[in-house]
């Protein structure tokens, strides 16, 4: 993937980041082996024997901390994320990063990898609508399932396209900083919140950047995930603020504030992620934009 230079190897001469402009608390790396290195000054050629992919603070993350970095991060070719250590699967060394396996967000068309994901889907729901052998005896055992253009109105099999943009109602790093400060708050999904930075040219790259694999049972390359995100970032305003070991947590700066408009957006999200409808609360989309979509500032995605 094409990628800036990675200001973090010399974080393991300058554990603060003072020569980046940092005032960095005390932290690790996290490198390409998914080895974790805490950090204290060393030589010069001592530090991470693979390339960091990213840092995060060893102390938990309160409110403010966010913000309190400022552009300095931006400047020195890094960007703010918070990640959860306290999952069962534990944290980011123990996630199976795979930035080996990922292409460049750049190279893939949001429109196009949404479009493929809708039709496959749909393909293989038309057909578990079918009738089978022993349907009858399942529905018995389970109950009658949703048919699949019930969960998917008002839209059909074919693919939608993509949504259009709206306005924004906040600046987008205002609203990711109001984001990152409420999930630091306490009483979040995120058990042990970190402040971390990842090396990348826009927030929608991070998962890129690090060979995050949440979503690999479904997408194996998540930069075609993130050239979704991209355009998100365009039409929508968000930014990447959280994940952990299966979750993305996205900030909204513009969220549909209609139902049309959040219809269309929902269909969106279900191409990206189904389990988020299928697998949660809301059974339809429908459902779902009415309730995860519509003028909702946090956007989050969970895969199986």
């Amino acid at each position: 993937m094409a990628t800036l230079p990675n200001p973090l190897p010399s974080l393991a001469a300058d554990p603060s980041g003072r020569a980046l402009g940092l005032e960095l608390p005390p932290g690790k790396l996290i490198d390409a082996g998914g080895t974790s290195h805490a950090l204290k000054a060393v030589g010069e050629h001592e530090g991470p024997r693979h390339e960091p992919l990213l840092w995060h603070a060893e102390a938990p993350t309160a409110p403010g901390d966010w913000a309190t970095l400022g552009s300095a991060p931006r400047m020195a070719g890094l960007l703010p994320l918070l990640i959860d250590v306290g999952g069962g699967q534990g944290g980011p060394e123990e996630w199976e990063l795979m930035p080996e396996e990922t292409s460049y967000p750049g190279d893939h068309d949001a429109d196009e990898v949404l479009a493929g994901y809708w039709e496959e889907y749909a393909e293989d729901e038309l057909e578990a609508d079918a009738d089978y052998p022993g349907k009858e005896a399942v529905t018995e055992l389970f109950g009658e399932a949703k048919e699949f253009a019930e969960t998917i109105a008002p839209h059909g099999v074919q693919w939608p396209g993509l949504a259009p943009a709206t306005a924004p109602e906040a600046d987008a790093d205002d609203r990711a900083t109001e984001v990152a400060d409420s999930l630091a708050g306490g009483g979040s999904w995120l058990k042990e919140p970190r402040l971390a930075l990842v090396p990348a040219r826009r927030s929608a790259d991070i998962p890129a950047a690090i060979g995050w694999s949440g979503p690999v049972n479904y997408e194996g390359d998540v930069a075609r995930l993130c050239a979704v995100l991209r355009s998100w970032e365009d039409r929508f305003g968000i930014r990447v603020v959280a994940l952990t070991f299966d979750q993305l947590v996205l900030s909204v700066a513009a969220p549909p504030t209609t139902a049309a408009e959040a219809e269309a957006v929902a269909a969106e999200h279900f191409a990206f992620c189904p389990d988020n409808i299928t697998q949660g609360e809301s059974e339809t989309l429908r459902a779902y934009a009415a309730d995860e979509v519509l003028g909702r500032r946090v956007w989050s995605f969970w895969w199986d």
